[in-house]
């Protein structure tokens, strides 16, 4: 089997919020899969989107209750292409109403900062150099 695309599904509380704060972060919209119910947020072009569904919507694609913004039911890592993009990116999400969930990681070869959006899902960010991976001896 080969996935060709993901999209993540997330409850939210209010769409315009979270436009305006997932595009300040620098991401597109998808306006096709986007209403006043929801807002598709493209991650990668043709390949990975995430859906923030107002919460009365999410909840008609559930039986089961689902996680509010004071618990985890999952984290999301996400991987760029610097380690200025893992500083910008956290950066603009903290200044725009997001909140800092755990220290900055420094690995060497993988460099992580984390924060939770306005609706308190977990946004891990990260830059991997996988050339500087250390080997076992």
């Amino acid at each position: 089997m080969k996935i060709n695309q993901i999209y993540v599904n997330l409850p939210i509380k209010d769409v315009e919020k979270t436009r305006a704060f997932w595009t300040k972060l620098g991401f597109t919209v998808n306006e096709q899969f986007s209403n006043e119910k929801a807002i598709c947020v493209v991650m990668k072009k043709d390949h990975i989107y995430t859906m923030f569904l107002k919460e009365d919507f999410f909840q008609t694609f559930t039986n089961r209750p689902f996680a509010k913004g004071d618990t985890t039911q999952v984290l999301l890592a996400v991987g760029v292409s610097s380690r200025e993009e893992v500083d910008q990116i956290t950066e603009t999400a903290l200044e725009n109403g997001g909140s800092k969930y755990s220290e900055p990681m420094d690995h060497g070869w993988m460099y992580q900062k984390a924060f939770t959006d306005i609706d308190g899902h977990q946004w891990e960010i990260s830059y991997m150099d996988i050339s500087q991976f250390p080997s076992e001896q």
